[in-house]
């Protein structure tokens, strides 16, 4: 199996968006959640959203993904809009930051498809970490569920303890639970295990080239293509 790894501005190519927006609407309802902040479809008018896409390089079928969505005035990030009627702190919280100043990874979910490959969630979690140099961000922001956790913990997030119940909440419905989490020093991210840390120092210097990747029910072909577009391109 062939699978392409790249990076699309939402505004910029509808059909992959649609395709984005259908395959994680799926995983969502598997799970019986049907409201919920990352499952709103109004962040695709935002200029400022980026997915990241698992594609099939057979049939362009969007396998996984997870998006980069900036926060401006017009548009506050996910978890802002999810916990401000929970703690209303989180407004004040986020004050500080001017436009395209912080950002938040969301949205990201993975075919078990792909899942049978070996290619889960962490490799999601450390593409979406990689490009973030590329946007000049001061902060990343993440609500994580208790199975992500260490995973997300893994790669220098940190949970923001002022917030909810030392940093938890109820959400996206009664009996979940997901954790307010941010990255601080993005470049460096000094608070990520020394593994993950060089894995995604690596996809930082190389950007584009092929690996292959073997699971359980063989292996797969992948094609990373990391370089955020620019204007016009």
């Amino acid at each position: 199996m062939k699978v392409r790894v790249r990076i699309v501005k939402a505004i910029d190519d509808v059909e992959a968006t649609e395709k984005y927006i259908y395959g994680h609407h799926k995983v969502l309802e598997s799970y019986g959640i049907t409201k919920v902040t990352s499952a709103d479809r109004s962040w695709a008018l935002n200029p400022h959203v980026y997915l990241i896409l698992f594609e099939s390089m057979e049939d362009f079928r969007v396998l996984g993904g997870g998006r980069i969505q900036m926060r401006t005035s017009y548009f506050p990030l996910p978890f802002e809009t999810a916990i401000q009627d929970i703690d209303p702190g989180v407004i004040s919280y986020l004050a500080e930051y001017k436009d395209l100043e912080v950002a938040e990874y969301c949205g990201l979910w993975n075919s078990r498809e792909v899942a049978g490959y070996g290619i889960g969630s962490i490799y999601l979690v450390r593409v979406g970490i990689a490009i973030l140099p590329q946007l000049n961000l001061r902060k990343l922001f993440g609500l994580s569920s208790p199975v992500t956790l260490s995973i997300s913990k893994s790669v220098g997030y940190e949970v923001i303890t002022c917030l909810g119940d030392n940093g938890s909440f109820y959400y996206p419905k009664e009996g979940l639970i997901a954790t307010a989490l941010e990255i601080v020093d993005i470049e460096n991210l000094p608070l990520a295990n020394e593994v993950e840390r060089e894995y995604i120092f690596d996809l930082r210097r190389k950007m584009s080239f092929n690996t292959v990747e073997s699971g359980p029910r063989g292996k797969m072909e992948l094609q990373f293509e990391l370089q955020i577009p620019k204007p016009n391109q």
